[in-house]
């Protein structure tokens, strides 16, 4: 079962990006006072009162304005509307009620999704917030972003027109695992394969899967949850109003709920510059993965067949080389065992937790072999490396000074490590920061 989506919406520079940001605990969404900033939709997973869902930050919707760049967030924001479970409207109570705000209101009454109406910048003025009953959104609530006054009650009312209680508990109890990848790659076909029966339908017409579909089963003792999901295609080929943007957005909302992405390639096809994209994807959200070359049946091979795309791969994903990759058909089941095997090993190591003794035995070797470089006379010196997560693996690294701290040292360090334990599958993050005693 998915999480609940919150939607955000509303018109420009009301405080929608500044709210997301603050119940998300950290910036994302970026926050100026000016109008249409949020282009694109924002995602964010997030958790309230023991519900856990997913937050999508929108552009400000001016149905007045007339020109691309408008029309283009109509879309994203629509987009948003039709998936979300529940719709969050932000007014600005200092401006009182616009025309803008009475289009918004219109479009949320057609969608007929549930709605909750928040005034924002009313920090001692609540009466200002009745003049909001017009919209017929129901009661609105005051509260100000900037200051937190009266978040908690926007979002008591947000979590009280969730249909489904996801908890935080109920998320982290099971494996998640995103089987993801481009149209007809074979996403559903393996799905069953795994499940050992047919529990989702499958179509040699690309795009039959338009929603992310959870499957729970059981492998080697273990609970496990399936999310087969629709094929991602270019962005430039997909309607945002039609259903396959639907599809698409569920997609990468998997992939974010996801303990682990199985991406699913066609071994009859190149890989493309979609495939490397999503699979940039995964790695940024800091997803252990295992890429699926599926149709193994179809390829002609000899000897050097696997070698051959093996190469392939580490070329397209110079920055995913910790990759793990398994050769499989559907078809006649060929190697298929070895995709959860290699699942659990990738979840495995993201897992990995390295003592603070043994790391830093592996930190002045690193710096024996090869010195910290220096910038403008002044050498980086490394303090010590200590791990402070994981699911990625990673690690907090104090230096001197973090400017000095060069992006291709940073990576040797990462190598180092990867040489020392066994990261397969996983991307690690080091995280850069001033030690304690700085230096004069």
């Amino acid at each position: 079962m998915a999480k609940p989506v919150l939607a955000i919406v509303g018109k420009p520079n009301v405080g929608k990006s500044t709210f997301f940001n603050r119940v998300a605990g950290k910036k994302i969404s970026i926050v100026k006072d000016v109008p249409g900033v949020t282009r694109d939709r924002i995602y964010v997973d997030t958790e309230w009162a023991g519900y856990a869902f997913s937050m999508i930050d929108t552009g400000g919707i001016d149905p007045t304005l007339d020109d691309q760049w408008q029309k283009y967030i109509l879309k994203q924001a629509s987009l948003a509307i039709d998936v979300a479970d529940v719709v969050l409207m932000i007014v600005d109570g200092q401006d009182g009620l616009t025309a803008s705000d009475l289009n918004v209101a219109q479009i949320l009454r057609k969608s007929k999704k549930p709605v909750v109406l928040a005034v924002n910048k009313l920090e001692n003025n609540e009466q200002n917030a009745v003049e909001f009953y017009k919209l017929g959104l129901g009661e609105p609530i005051a509260m100000s972003t900037e200051h937190g006054i009266g978040v908690g009650d926007v979002l008591d009312a947000v979590v009280e027109k969730f249909k489904t209680k996801i908890s935080p508990f109920d998320e982290k109890e099971k494996i998640k695992i995103a089987i993801v990848g481009r149209p007809n790659a074979g996403k559903s076909s393996i799905t069953n394969r795994l499940l050992g029966e047919e529990r989702v339908v499958v179509s040699d017409v690309a795009g039959t899967t338009r929603d992310a579909v959870d499957v729970p089963f059981r492998y080697n003792n273990k609970d496990y949850v399936l999310i087969d999901t629709a094929g991602i295609r270019r962005k430039s080929k997909i309607d945002y109003e039609s259903i396959e943007g639907y599809s698409v957005m569920r997609s990468l909302q998997a992939i974010r709920r996801a303990d682990v992405v199985v991406y699913v390639l066609d071994a009859s096809e190149e890989i493309t510059e979609q495939d490397v994209k999503i699979l940039g994807y995964v790695h940024e959200q800091g997803k252990p993965s295992v890429v699926v070359y599926n149709k193994w049946d179809l390829v002609e091979k000899d000897q050097n067949t696997a070698n051959r795309y093996t190469k392939k791969l580490q070329e397209a994903l110079k920055f995913m080389d910790y990759f793990v990759v398994q050769y499989v058909s559907t078809k006649d089941g060929t190697r298929f065992g070895r995709i959860m095997q290699s699942v659990e090993k990738v979840y495995q190591n993201a897992q990995t937790r390295i003592t603070t003794g043994v790391l830093n035995e592996i930190l002045q070797d690193a710096i024996m072999t090869h010195q910290p470089p220096t910038h403008s006379g002044k050498r980086l010196k490394i303090k010590y490396i200590t791990q402070v997560d994981v699911c990625p693996p990673t690690f907090a690294v104090f230096v001197n000074d973090p400017s000095l701290m060069h992006f291709s040292y940073e990576r040797y360090l990462e190598n180092c490590l990867r040489k020392a334990k066994d990261f397969s599958g996983t991307p690690i993050k080091l995280i850069t920061k001033q030690s304690a005693k700085k230096e004069a």
